[in-house]
C-alpha cells in the first residue's frame, strides 16, 4: 500500500463529516425514519451510530500513548470481517445488542436535536484531529498513528453515508476522496485490487456486503469472491 497522506486524510474526514451534516440537517421526522442500507436501521439510527463513533474519536484524540502502533488504516478493519463458528455467533449477538441499543437511544431524540448534537460533535472531532500532537493514539484496544486513525473515521463515515442516503434522493453523491479511502482498505484487506469495472461506490457496497455479488462480479473476482465481504 502507498503511504497515507495525513493532511489529505484530515481534509477527507472534514469533508465527509461536513457532507453528512448537510444531509441530516433539517430532515423531517418522516425522513429520519426512512430505511437505510443497514438492514433494520432507519436514518436516525445510522446517524446515532455515527455520533457514537465521533464520540469515540474525541476520546481517542485525547488519549496519546507511547506504545508503537499495532494497526494501520487497513489492518484496523480486519477485526470487522465476518467470523465463522462460535466467534461469528458472538459477533452477531454483539451486533444485535448494539442495534437494539442504537434504536432505543436514537428514538429518545426530538427531530432535529440528534442532527444538532452530531453537527457539534463532528466539528469538534475535526478540530481535535488537526490539533492532535501525539505520535500514536489508542482506541478499541489498539494503537494507531493519528493519520491512520483519521482515515478509519473517514472510511466509517463514507460507508455509512452510502447507507444513510439510500432513500434520500436529494442527497449529494458521496465524497470521492472518502470512497477512495474505502477502496484502499478493501484492496488492502483482499491483497488484490477489486475489479476495475467497479466504481468506488460499487466497491464500497459490494466489498462490505451491502449489495450481493452478481454472477459477473464473481467471475471477475474468481476464487477471491469467497472472501467478500471484507468488513461489515
Amino acid at each position: 500500500m502507498t503511504d497515507l497522506d495525513h493532511a489529505a486524510a484530515l481534509d477527507t474526514l472534514e469533508t465527509g463529516y461536513g457532507r453528512l451534516t448537510d444531509v441530516v440537517t433539517g430532515l423531517s421526522e418522516a425522513e429520519l425514519m426512512r430505511p437505510t442500507g443497514c438492514a433494520g436501521w432507519a436514518v436516525t439510527d445510522v446517524l446515532y451510530h455515527q455520533l457514537l463513533d465521533a464520540q469515540r474519536a474525541l476520546v481517542a484524540f485525547a488519549t496519546p500513548v507511547t506504545e508503537p502502533p499495532d494497526r494501520d488504516d487497513v489492518t484496523y478493519w480486519a477485526a470487522f470481517a465476518p467470523q465463522p463458528g462460535e466467534a461469528g455467533s458472538r459477533a452477531r449477538a454483539g451486533a444485535a445488542a448494539h442495534a437494539r441499543f442504537v434504536r432505543v437511544a436514537a428514538s429518545a431524540y426530538l427531530p432535529g436535536s440528534l442532527a444538532r448534537v452530531w453537527s457539534e460533535t463532528a466539528a469538534a472531532v475535526c478540530r481535535a484531529a488537526r490539533a492532535c500532537p501525539a505520535a500514536a493514539v489508542a482506541t478499541q484496544g489498539h494503537v494507531l498513528r493519528p493519520a491512520d486513525f483519521t482515515a478509519t473515521l473517514a472510511v466509517e463515515t463514507a460507508v455509512h453515508y452510502l447507507d444513510l442516503t439510500v432513500n434520500l434522493p436529494a442527497a449529494p453523491p458521496p465524497d470521492p476522496a472518502s470512497l477512495a479511502l474505502v477502496r484502499r482498505v478493501l484492496d488492502g484487506l483482499l491483497g488484490s485490487a477489486l475489479p476495475a469495472s467497479w466504481d468506488d461506490a460499487s466497491a464500497a457496497v459490494k466489498g462490505t456486503g451491502r449489495v450481493p455479488l452478481a454472477d459477473g462480479d464473481r467471475a471477475a473476482l474468481g476464487p477471491l469472491a469467497e472472501r467478500l465481504p471484507l468488513f461489515t
